[in-house]
């Protein structure tokens, strides 16, 4: 008796910054015009060796979110209170990302989430997401005190999913994310598009438009 052709995945990572959420170029842009900053400007500071430590000290749990907060507004020149919740006030839900992860689930294929954490004192960027609800697995840099790209936290993810590198999807807006895991063995989708990325994501995975 013919049986049915193994699924060519068993597991798809999701980034949530700019993946199950907007995409972070925007969210950057209209945070910069309602502080009244010029264009560019968090982009600069992120770049800055400062603001390069102090979100990898964030993303590790090694620092609280309000000292981030007070760090960064001073690298950009404006006041710290909450900053993190105003900087990420357009980080709304991608609601077709979170669709079609959804999908995947149902078609029994296991996800997860993979964030660099960006603390959830004062401010949650994950609060009304229901991840632990949605996806199979959710992974926060800050709890486990590693970070993307290290490839220590995608095999902590794959672990935790119980699928092997050659049978998962990373989908990230990071290609120096993308890459690392693609040196494991993971299949890269850059996602950059909400509306492409959700279709891409349903051809390589051969399920149907909703």
């Amino acid at each position: 008796m013919a049986t049915s052709a193994k699924p060519a995945y068993e597991g798809v990572i999701f980034d949530f910054f700019g993946v199950l959420t907007f995409n972070m170029v925007e969210v950057i842009s209209y945070f910069e015009d309602r502080e009244r900053l010029a264009r560019g400007t968090f982009l600069r500071a992120w770049a800055d060796p400062r603001g390069q430590e102090l979100f990898r000290k964030l993303e590790l749990g090694q620092i609280t979110q309000t000292d981030w907060n007070a760090g960064f507004a001073a690298l950009i020149g404006i006041g710290p209170d909450n900053l993190m919740a105003r900087y990420l006030h357009d980080a709304f839900p991608a609601h077709q990302m979170l669709k079609v992860a959804r999908q995947i689930r149902a078609a029994g294929i296991r996800t997860a989430v993979l964030s660099n954490s960006l603390g959830r004192e004062p401010y949650d960027p994950y609060a009304g997401f229901d991840l632990q609800g949605a996806f199979d697995e959710v992974v926060l840099s800050a709890e486990h005190g590693v970070r993307k790209p290290d490839p220590a936290i995608f095999r902590l993810v794959l672990g935790k999913l119980g699928v092997p590198a050659e049978r998962c999807l990373l989908v990230d807006d990071s290609e120096e994310n993308l890459a690392a895991a693609h040196r494991l063995g993971i299949t890269p989708l850059l996602a950059l598009d909400e509306q492409v990325a959700a279709k891409r994501l349903r051809d390589v995975l051969e399920l149907p438009d909703l």
